[in-house]
């Protein structure tokens, strides 16, 4: 049966989830392609040394045979002559685990990169589900894999028989060859058929590769659900969201109307706007807004000016363009200088005959 869960999965996995997936050590790639690799590294390697490799098992084979020469074989000398030839041994087969190690190593890296984690051998215990366990022979990747098996049996059957075949009218000679010509025959057909075998499985592992990339993909899809629950686990929900900022938002306004009874003057629009201008010319290279608002703020601001005696200056154009131009807290631009000075010299004037008249 299907799974409702993956017809459900048709939006494509986020970062999020393909860096979860990797680090879980989940990721596509094809396990025949290093398999493959390193058979084909491993001939290849023994075609470059085979001169090497056969001169050095020769020795190997003619001192293990001169052993039983020796009269005055003692634990000592054993042991010299055991230590040698392991040394031998170590060096002949160098360059092949060297070749083998870097294909395996390089095979998988260019399918995944760099990648170690230790989740993907962790042992779990949903494995061993038997429902489960029946349902997996029936799977894509159970028909894949007897896909491989049957691929890799048709293609050694039939290039081992194609190459014997070939060879059979070579057999009759073999009785006037000698010994070690018959042994380099041999070897070189194996090697002969070996390496056919081997460059045929590589259409097999593009094809793997191809699927398991494919299997992968479909299988760390996501549904709608799940992509909105990661956005707010990444993100936030956006209704926490929404009420930060409002909070924020109110306690900036709860801030701003705190300044305005330092204000110098309260320039309106003269109903729809309203900013409060202070200049200390001790501490300030130039006057700045203390708070501004629109409609309803606007509204607030002047009833809290006038409760403080602030003036209100009603001057449209200026209003405007501190209120679009200047942000709270910031010093007004160059460009207003003279508009503002006139409206605080004003003021200045007003306060001072004020003064004077109350003596």
């Amino acid at each position: 049966m299907p799974d409702k869960n993956l017809d459900d999965k048709t939006e494509q996995p986020t970062s999020q989830k393909r860096d979860k997936t990797r680090k879980e050590g989940q990721v596509g790639k094809s396990r025949e392609l290093p398999a493959v690799a390193v058979l084909l590294a491993g001939l290849i390697t023994l075609s470059i040394f085979v001169s090497y490799v056969y001169t050095n098992i020769q020795a190997i084979m003619k001192g293990s045979f001169s052993l039983i020469t020796l009269h005055n074989l003692n634990v000592p000398l054993f042991l010299e002559f055991a230590q040698k030839m392991i040394t031998l041994f170590i060096l002949t087969i160098i360059p092949l685990l060297a070749a083998v190690f870097i294909a395996a190593i390089f095979s998988n890296i260019i399918q995944v990169g760099f990648m170690f984690s230790g989740k993907s051998i962790m042992p779990k215990f949903s494995k061993l589900d038997p429902i489960k366990g029946m349902g997996k022979f029936f799977s894509k990747q159970s028909l894949m894999e007897l896909f491989k098996s049957l691929s890799k049996l048709a293609i050694v059957g039939g290039v081992g028989y194609l190459s014997i075949k070939s060879e059979i009218k070579f057999i009759p000679l073999l009785g006037e060859m000698e010994i070690h010509e018959i042994t380099a025959y041999i070897l070189t057909t194996i090697f002969k058929i070996s390496m056919q075998c081997t460059l045929a499985m590589i259409v097999i592992v593009v094809i793997d590769y191809i699927f398991q990339k494919w299997e992968f993909e479909k299988k760390i899809m996501m549904t709608k659900k799940e992509v909105k629950d990661e956005l707010k686990k990444s993100e936030g929900d956006p209704l926490i969201k929404s009420r930060i900022r409002s909070i924020q938002m109110q306690m900036a306004k709860q801030r701003m109307m705190q300044e305005v009874p330092q204000a110098d003057v309260v320039i309106t629009n003269p109903t729809h706007l309203a900013v409060a201008i202070k200049y200390d010319p001790s501490a300030m290279e130039a006057p700045k807004l203390l708070a501004k608002g629109a409609r309803k703020m606007a509204e607030k601001i002047k009833e809290l000016a006038g409760k403080h005696d602030i003036p209100i200056v009603e001057n449209k154009e200026l209003a405007q363009s501190l209120y679009a131009l200047v942000e709270i807290g910031q010093e007004i631009p160059p460009a207003l200088y003279q508009a503002v000075a006139e409206i605080l010299a004003y003021i200045y004037k007003l306060q001072d005959n004020y003064a004077e008249g109350s003596f």
